[in-house]
C-alpha cells in the first residue's frame, strides 16, 4: 500500500504513534467495552468470543493506526485480508453488517478520545493531519470489511441454496431419504405443497418500461417473501409464472389443515401483497414420501383454477375436485370442451369470459383487467351466450363454464 501523505502528529510534543503504542492495552480493553455496550449484537457475543476473536481484530487496529501515525502508511494488502477474514466471520455468525461496520467507527471515536484524555488536544500542526490519517484508514478497512461480509454472504447462500435444490431434487424424485442423507437435512413430518401461478405485474405491460426486468423483480419479491415466512426453510422452484413451493411442517402427519397447509392463504395473501400481480395457487399436505405424487397435483389444480376462470387466491383439491374430474380425458370431457368452439375464432370473447369469471363475476373488475370499458365487458358477454348458448350471467350456466373452460384447458 502506498504511503499516505502526512505530517506528524504530536500530542503535547509527543509522536502520537509512540503515544498510542503505550496506551494501547487500555485502549482495547475500552473498545470491547464500548462496542458490547453500543451494539446489542456485539454484547450479545459470548465472554471469550468478545475477548478473543473482537479483541484481535481491536488490537491489530490499534497496531495498523500507530503504523499509519507513525510512517504514513496504511496497512498492506495481507494486513487489509485480516480484516476482511475477520468481516466474512462476522457474516457466518449473523453479525449485521451496518454493526460490523459501526464497530469501526465505534473503535476509532474511543482511541481518539483516549488519545486526547491522556495528553489533551494534538498540536495546532497536526490535526488537519490526524483527521487525514483517521478517514483514509477508515476508508480503507471499512472498504475490505465490507467486501468479506458481502462476499461470505454471497457465497453461504449460493451453498444453501445449492443444498436446498439438491434437497428438492430428491423429494421430486421420489427419493427423500437419500436426499436428506447427502445434503444432512432433516426431513418435516409434512411439507405444504403449493403450486403456483403467478399473473403479471402491471410494469410487465407498461409502455417504455422492460417487461423482462417488472417479471424478474416480482420474482424476486416473491422468493423473498417466502423466505421471510419459513426462515428460509422453505423448497422452490419459481419463474416470473409460478412454479412450485415446499413449505415444511413438523408437525403430526395427516393432522389435515393445520400446520403450514393451514397457514397457506395468510402465504398466499403475502405472497400477492409481494409480487403486486394475481396470485393463485393449489394446496396439498404430503410426507416426503409422497411429494413426488402431491406435486404434479397442485400444480394441475393451480393452472386449472387460472383455466377454469375462478379468481385468484388458495384452492385445495376439495375446492376443484369436479372440475378436475371433468377435465380428464373421456366424451363428458370431450362434450364440454367443445361448447366453447364456436369462440376459437374470437379470442377477445374468451379472453373476457376468463377476466369476467376471474373477477367472481365482477363485471367493472373485469374490465379494469382487460382495460376496456365495463359496457365492453357486457356486448362481449352477451355475445358468448349468443354463440354458445350459455349465458355468464345466469347463475345456472356458471358451473358449465367453468368445467368447459377446465375441459379445453387439457387440449
Amino acid at each position: 500500500m502506498a504511503a499516505y501523505k502526512a505530517g506528524p502528529v504530536t500530542f503535547g510534543g509527543t509522536p502520537a504513534h509512540e503515544l498510542l503504542l503505550r496506551l494501547a492495552a487500555d485502549l482495547e480493553r475500552a473498545v470491547v467495552a464500548e462496542l458490547a455496550e453500543q451494539l446489542p449484537v456485539y454484547g450479545a457475543l459470548p465472554t471469550e468470543h468478545l475477548h478473543g476473536d473482537v479483541a484481535r481484530i481491536v488490537r491489530l487496529g490499534l497496531s495498523d493506526f500507530a503504523a499509519a501515525l507513525g510512517e504514513g502508511r496504511l496497512p498492506d494488502d495481507a494486513r487489509v485480508a485480516s480484516f476482511r477474514d475477520s468481516a466474512a466471520r462476522r457474516a457466518e455468525e449473523g453479525l449485521p453488517l451496518d454493526a460490523v461496520v459501526n464497530a469501526y467507527f465505534i473503535g476509532a471515536r474511543v482511541i481518539l478520545a483516549g488519545l486526547v484524555g491522556a495528553a489533551g488536544p494534538p498540536d495546532p500542526p497536526g490535526v488537519n493531519a490526524l483527521h487525514g490519517v483517521t478517514l483514509e484508514y477508515l476508508r480503507l478497512v471499512t472498504g475490505a470489511v465490507s467486501s468479506g461480509y458481502v462476499q461470505e454472504l454471497q457465497t453461504s447462500a449460493g451453498e444453501r441454496h445449492g443444498v436446498r435444490q439438491q434437497l428438492l431434487a430428491g423429494l421430486l424424485a421420489g427419493d427423500p431419504a437419500r436426499a436428506a442423507q447427502e445434503t444432512g437435512a432433516d426431513l418435516p413430518a409434512e411439507y405444504a405443497v403449493l403450486g403456483l401461478v403467478l399473473g403479471p405485474h402491471p410494469d410487465e405491460s407498461r409502455p417504455g418500461v422492460d417487461p423482462s426486468v417488472a417479471a424478474r423483480r416480482k420474482l424476486r419479491r416473491v422468493r423473498t417473501a417466502l423466505d421471510h415466512h419459513s426462515r428460509g426453510a422453505s423448497l422452490h422452484t419459481l419463474t416470473a409464472d409460478g412454479g412450485l413451493v415446499l413449505l415444511p411442517y413438523d408437525g403430526v402427519p395427516g393432522a389435515g389443515p393445520g400446520g403450514e397447509a393451514g397457514a397457506a392463504p395468510a402465504v398466499v395473501a403475502r405472497l400477492r401483497q409481494a409480487a403486486g400481480a394475481p396470485v393463485t395457487a393449489a394446496v396439498l399436505t404430503a410426507t416426503p414420501a409422497a411429494v413426488v405424487d402431491a406435486a404434479p397435483v397442485a400444480a394441475e389444480l393451480a393452472a386449472l383454477a387460472v383455466a377454469s376462470g375462478r379468481p385468484q387466491g388458495l384452492y385445495r383439491l376439495a375446492d376443484l375436485a369436479l372440475d378436475h374430474q371433468l377435465s380428464r380425458p373421456g366424451p363428458a370431457a370431450d362434450h364440454l370442451a367443445s361448447l366453447l368452439r364456436p369462440l376459437e375464432e374470437r379470442p377477445e370473447l374468451m379472453a373476457t369470459l376468463r377476466a369476467y369469471l376471474g373477477a367472481a363475476c365482477d363485471r367493472q373488475v373485469a374490465a379494469t383487467r382487460l382495460r376496456v370499458h365495463p359496457n365492453t365487458v357486457l356486448y362481449r358477454l352477451r355475445k358468448v351466450a349468443e354463440l354458445t348458448g350459455l349465458n355468464p350471467a345466469r347463475a345456472t350456466d356458471l358451473p358449465t363454464l367453468h368445467a368447459a373452460l377446465a375441459c379445453r384447458a387439457r387440449r
